[in-house]
C-alpha cells in the first residue's frame, strides 16, 4: 500500500471510529461526571456496543497511520490528519443534520489548501 493510502485509510478509519463514538454517546444520552462519578459511565461505555465498536475502528486507523509514520517524514505525513476535521464536519451535516456556518466552511476550505499544498510537497 502506497503512503496516500496508508494515510487515506487511517482518516477514514478514524473518522468512521469517530462517528460510530457520537452514535453510540447519543443513544446513551448527556454524561455527567460530577452526578455520576466517573466509574458509572466508564461502565456505561464498557458494555456500549456502539462505543467498543468506533474504539475499535479508532485502534484499526492509528495500526495504518503508525505504519505510515515508519516510512516518512511527520513534518509531511502530519498535516493530513487534519483532513478528519473537515470529513468530520461532513459527517456532522449529513449525517448528524448539524448546521455548518461559512466561516468553519472557509476553515474547511483553507485546510484542504493547506494538505493539497503539502502533499505536492513530497
Amino acid at each position: 500500500m502506497g503512503m496516500i493510502g496508508l494515510i487515506m485509510a487511517s482518516t477514514l478509519l478514524g473518522v468512521c471510529g469517530q462517528t460510530v463514538l457520537k452514535l453510540g454517546m447519543a443513544r446513551l444520552g448527556p454524561q455527567s461526571i460530577s452526578g455520576d462519578g466517573p466509574l458509572t459511565i466508564l461502565l456505561r461505555l464498557a458494555v456500549s456496543p456502539y462505543v467498543i465498536g468506533g474504539l475499535l475502528l479508532y485502534v484499526s486507523g492509528t495500526f495504518f497511520w503508525l505504519v505510515a509514520m515508519s516510512r516518512t517524514q511527520l513534518s509531511y505525513l502530519y498535516p493530513f490528519a487534519s483532513l478528519s476535521y473537515v470529513l468530520l464536519m461532513i459527517v456532522a451535516w449529513a449525517l448528524f443534520r448539524e448546521h455548518i456556518p461559512p466561516l468553519r466552511l472557509l476553515g474547511a476550505l483553507i485546510i484542504c489548501i493547506g494538505v493539497v499544498l503539502v502533499a505536492r510537497s513530497a
